[in-house]
């Protein structure tokens, strides 16, 4: 196709398959999104873990990527990254970050804002080396986020950490590797609706009591 002729402003689509009541919904909003995430994963969406997220320099200067979610409990969500990258630096200055969860399928997306938190070098270790062996490699062999002038240096450092651990599948976990829990106080929950008037339901962490969520309806 004639990328000249690719009409963006006219790429639309009406979404009708489902609607979002207050009635219907947990009074945990981690409980909504485990029942969500299950029909993520039933319908059969390719990684229905995949996540946007969103994090900031100390100044308020934003950059967001794609992670994934490798676990989510009531205490919030955690994923793995490198420390020294470019995320890991900015979540050392500002640990207030934004996760995105969007299932087209579904029609549906969930928004997470919250507050990062280091897990433990325990709970980081025990992950890492569940890990596939190549995954173990790849986390000691990518300078994350660094220039880098040429790929051979990339595919040298995977050679040479190959014939250092041939015989074992689980490497040590590097010092600059490791995860975090995304503490939520605000999460919510968007059902596309015909004629963009989409069905949103907003919890929001009341400050004085840690377990209880307020509910609002947000227009769309």
């Amino acid at each position: 196709m004639d990328e000249k002729k690719i009409k963006i402003e006219d790429l639309r689509e009406d979404y009708n398959l489902a609607v979002l009541e207050e009635s219907d919904v947990f009074e945990s909003p981690i409980r909504q999104f485990q029942k969500w995430f299950k029909a993520a994963h039933d319908t059969k969406i390719g990684e229905p873990n995949i996540m946007t997220l969103a994090t900031a320099t100390k100044e308020g200067v934003p950059s967001a990527r794609i992670v994934l979610l490798k676990g989510v409990s009531e205490e919030g969500f955690r994923f793995y990254t490198n420390y020294n990258s470019r995320k890991g630096q900015e979540l050392k200055e500002n640990p207030n970050v934004s996760l995105v969860f969007f299932w087209e399928a579904l029609q549906r997306q969930v928004r997470i804002q919250g507050t990062a938190y280091p897990l433990t070098e325990e709970q980081s270790t025990e992950y890492f080396q569940s890990r596939p062996k190549g995954s173990q490699i790849g986390a000691w062999a990518s300078p994350q986020s660094e220039v880098l002038n040429d790929r051979n240096l990339l595919e040298n450092n995977v050679a040479e950490l190959l014939e250092k651990y041939a015989e074992e599948d689980q490497l040590p976990k590097p010092p600059h590797w490791g995860g975090y829990i995304v503490k939520p106080y605000k999460i919510e929950f968007w059902q596309g609706r015909s004629s963009r008037l989409h069905d949103r339901l907003l919890y929001t962490l009341v400050e004085l009591d840690p377990k209880k969520w307020t509910i609002e309806r947000l227009a769309p």
